[in-house]
């Protein structure tokens, strides 16, 4: 039976993060809500929705909280991007989603969860849209977020798909592969990489270069975030200074042995360092939150200054934190003049530095573009599975099926090769694996199989990083340089969006402003339950995803993507119509 909306249903459970809710549905708490520093994800067979989809959705917010940078805040990753809107808005989704029928489709306008409607079984069971806003400026992003109307997204934060930094660790491992291939005779055994940010995105980087058989040098202002780094193993060693940090890079290079060395430094301070002393690594990147330049430490401060400045004159820091990722930029540029293959990390530090009046912003490349997107071409993309269950066993099983499905896909068996020896578990058991077109819908339903027969507990939650083959636009990272010219075309994301919900997602999320105003993006999950209709919506859904990214770049004239639409898209149940010409009839002039 649905819950009428209008008749209070109060839920006396126990939420696993320790808060007895007592909540009525649909209205305000009458005292405030117990904020958590801690939440963990529920395990096991117990079941506290009304169906299991609804109870993998749940088992993924709580997941996101259980691996978040400051669950205290709400906030998972990259600075500021959030899982709700405040702690109503969190407990009120809980909530929500325990008393959701198999027939209601849950409402989340960034971050808040505003209605529950009656729709049908096969349609999502939450959709949410967040941080979309027209004539967008930071400024006007804060005031709105200090009036409570909206969050930050990032790109996996908001539609409670984050794994920890593993979650964009094959991503990192395959650009350093390709830079290897490019630039440095196909190898990193030996060779130095120099970079910075070890927050949930960037602390990956020292993990992924040592599985390349290299040497990472990564600095980060925040020791806790790289103790905590080192904890967990995306790093192995903290150097006291950074001239001990080169030392120790130069040691292991000399050795051939891979090693992660972190430094408490800034960016600029590492890399100024490097250029004054003569010190030349072989390449050089990093991962700070300059899409944010509230969330980025300035050179000269420690991050409680920094803190204790934002809070003070939020303006103020706004033109300090442009001005120290100018000198930043103009750093990696000297690198790049002086022959050194450095690119940026899909931060967004040109874009701001663009912005704050640089005219050389834009001199050294964007990593999608120089070295990542030959993926794209083939549907290829960070696609991930979280068990639900908790059980590592389950991810033990997906792994070997990953290699049982794709022998012949080097891609994928070197990653999971790989990755089940160096990539530690973080919350819940969860894989990325950069799996392409068919191969996802194929994986999914093999997936559901297992669970069916019981080799594996399920449900299994497929979701993907925003940053996929057909999911997103931002003219400065993952659609810069579009051969056709589209790099500002925002429909794909849109038409992204609307296939998927098409497809029968379980969720799906348009988002907007990874750099503000630059960006919109997808988020999207799709769950295996071991039921017939599970496999029916993940063959629709799991094809569409990916199928979109291969069109989308097809369409703007690469070769090898129109070939992978024209040889696996028909077996994929794809078909092109019209293929894009730079020419066209628009009239009676053009005949």
């Amino acid at each position: 039976m649905s819950i009428a909306h209008d008749t209070p249903v109060t839920i006396n459970t126990k939420h696993p993060g320790g808060n007895a809710t007592g909540i009525a549905f649909g209205e305000l708490p009458a005292v405030k809500p117990e904020v958590l520093y801690e939440v963990t994800a529920q395990r096991g067979d117990t079941l506290r929705c009304k169906g299991w989809k609804q109870e993998t959705i749940l088992r993924m917010l709580e997941n996101n909280m259980e691996v978040a940078e400051h669950a205290e805040n709400l906030v998972i990753y990259g600075g500021i991007g959030k899982a709700a809107r405040n702690w109503e808005s969190y407990y009120a989704i809980i909530e929500s989603l325990k008393n959701l029928e198999d027939d209601e489709t849950l409402v989340v306008q960034s971050g808040m969860p505003v209605a529950v409607f009656e729709t049908h079984e096969l349609a999502p069971r939450v959709v949410m849209a967040t941080t979309n806003f027209v004539r967008p400026t930071w400024k006007t992003f804060y005031e709105l977020q200090d009036k409570n109307l909206t969050i930050f997204a990032q790109y996996t934060a908001s539609p409670w798909e984050y794994i920890g930094t593993q979650g964009v660790i094959q991503g990192t491992f395959e650009t350093l592969r390709s830079v290897a291939n490019i630039h440095l005779n196909g190898s990193w055994v030996g060779k130095i990489l120099v970079c910075a940010g070890m927050g949930g995105m960037g602390g990956n980087q020292p993990r992924a270069m040592t599985m390349l058989g290299g040497v990472a040098i990564c600095a980060d202002v925040d020791e806790r975030i790289i103790r905590n780094r080192i904890k967990v193993g995306y790093a192995d060693v903290l150097a006291d200074s950074i001239p001990h940090a080169i030392e120790l890079a130069k040691e292991a290079a000399a050795a051939k042995k891979p090693l992660g060395i972190a430094v408490v430094a800034n960016a600029t301070e590492l890399f100024e360092y490097c250029l004054e002393n003569d010190f030349r690594p072989d390449v050089v990147t990093e991962m700070t939150p300059a899409h944010d330049p509230l969330a980025y430490v300035p050179i000269g401060y420690t991050v409680l200054e920094a803190e204790d400045f934002r809070k003070k004159d939020r303006d103020a820091y706004f033109e300090i934190s442009r001005t120290a990722m100018v000198r930043q930029l103009k750093a990696m540029n000297q690198f790049f003049d002086n022959g050194v293959p450095t690119f940026e990390y899909g931060n967004q530090i040109r874009r701001e530095c663009q912005v704050h009046g640089f005219e050389d912003a834009m001199k050294i490349p964007g990593f999608v573009s120089a070295y990542l997107r030959p993926l794209f071409l083939e549907g290829r993309g960070p696609f991930r599975w979280t068990c639900t269950s908790g059980d590592p066993a389950d991810l033990a099983r997906l792994d070997d099926l990953v290699l049982e499905l794709f022998p012949d896909d080097d891609i994928a068996t070197r990653w999971i090769t790989l990755a089940r020896q160096h990539v530690p578990i973080e919350g819940l058991p969860a894989r990325v694996c950069y799996l392409g077109f068919g191969e996802r819908k194929k994986f999914g339903l093999a997936v559901n199989e297992l669970i069916k027969n019981g080799e594996v507990k399920g449900p299994v939650a497929f979701s993907r990083d925003n940053l996929d083959s057909g999911s997103i636009i931002n003219p400065t990272f993952e659609s810069e340089a579009m051969p056709d010219g589209s790099d500002l075309i925002s429909d794909w994301p849109y038409l992204n969006g609307l296939l998927n919900a098409s497809g029968m997602c379980d969720l799906i999320a348009i988002q907007a402003n990874y750099a503000m105003g630059d960006s919109v993006h997808t988020g999207v999950t799709m769950i295996a339950d071991g039921t017939d209709v599970a496999a029916f919506r993940l063959k629709a859904a799991l094809t569409v995803d990916s199928g979109i990214g291969v069109v989308r770049h097809a369409q703007s004239g690469y070769a090898r993507a129109k070939e992978v639409a024209n040889t696996v898209g028909p077996g994929e149940g794809l078909s092109v119509p019209l293929w894009w010409t730079p020419t066209a009839t628009f009239g009676p002039d053009d005949a």
